[in-house]
């Protein structure tokens, strides 16, 4: 797990499935950080690699949620822009012990680069949550295990619009040709799109009243990289993960919001 709100979120969500969580980030070492920390090790994540930066400000994030649910996002990234392929290298045995590494684009893009490479050098799945939406370096793809885009992300990162299962697929089949392993495109209410080069399937997400969307996304990645590890295939991972996603929208908040496990298999 890397740096940033959303690499916060992911770590939350898949310590509450009872994985075994190490959080490689940056705070500032300020009220907003120290919270930060303390919340992470009650939730029994690994702060061994959490730095703390002094000059800058933590990371931060103006949430605008509407009468639908749907949410807009400021975000202020502070000690998140500091994270640096040194940090990184320092947790290299941390990298090379775990099943997969999960990250997202609320760092340097230079360091998601530099932690993909040193995953593949140590033959580790690494996946990547493509939010903030961004266009990336080609030589990323070759390295991704696997890559979760919503439908915003993945119009940016192929130049398909993506509004149902067919525009899902075209998507991913362009995604596949740079090189990814395989692709899940997330569809919000409509659930999840798979696919890799032996096979596709769509999954449908329960049905629920959506009162805040945000951190959804967060919530299915981190369920899902702990079903993952556990042995799941991808149905039965890709399904709890959006199990997990569809509870968390009905819930105000984004950490407050996340299913622990037991809510999952109740």
């Amino acid at each position: 797990m890397f740096s940033g709100g959303k690499g916060a979120n992911q770590a939350v969500a898949a310590a509450r499935m009872g994985g075994e969580v190490t959080f490689i980030c940056k705070t500032g070492d300020d009220i907003f950080g120290n919270r930060s920390l303390e919340i992470f090790r009650k939730e029994g994540i690994n702060t061994s690699f959490a730095g703390t930066h002094s000059e800058k400000a933590s990371g931060v994030a103006l949430i605008l949620v509407d009468s639908k649910g749907e949410n807009q996002i400021v975000v202020a990234p502070g000690a998140n822009n500091t994270l640096t392929d040194q940090d990184i290298q320092s947790a290299e045995k941390e990298i090379e012990s775990a099943e997969i590494i999960l990250m997202q684009l609320e760092i340097p893009i230079s360091s998601v680069v530099f932690a993909a490479k040193l995953a593949s050098q140590h033959k580790k799945k690494f996946v990547l949550n493509p939010a903030p939406a961004t266009q990336l370096p080609t030589e990323l793809y070759k390295h991704l295990y696997l890559i979760t885009p919503n439908e915003t992300e993945a119009e940016i990162l192929t130049g398909i619009k993506v509004e149902d299962v067919l525009s899902a697929r075209k998507a991913a089949d362009k995604l596949l040709g740079y090189g990814v392993q395989n692709v899940i495109i997330t569809l919000g209410a409509a659930g999840a799109y798979f696919e890799n080069k032996e096979r596709e399937f769509s999954i449908k997400a329960p049905v629920a009243k959506a009162v805040d969307t945000t951190a959804a996304g967060d919530v299915f990645n981190g369920v899902l990289v702990v079903e993952l590890t556990n042995g799941k295939n991808w149905e039965d991972a890709i399904s709890m993960a959006c199990k997990a996603a569809s509870i968390s929208v009905t819930r105000m908040g984004a950490q407050s919001s996340m299913p622990y496990f037991q809510e999952l298999t109740s």
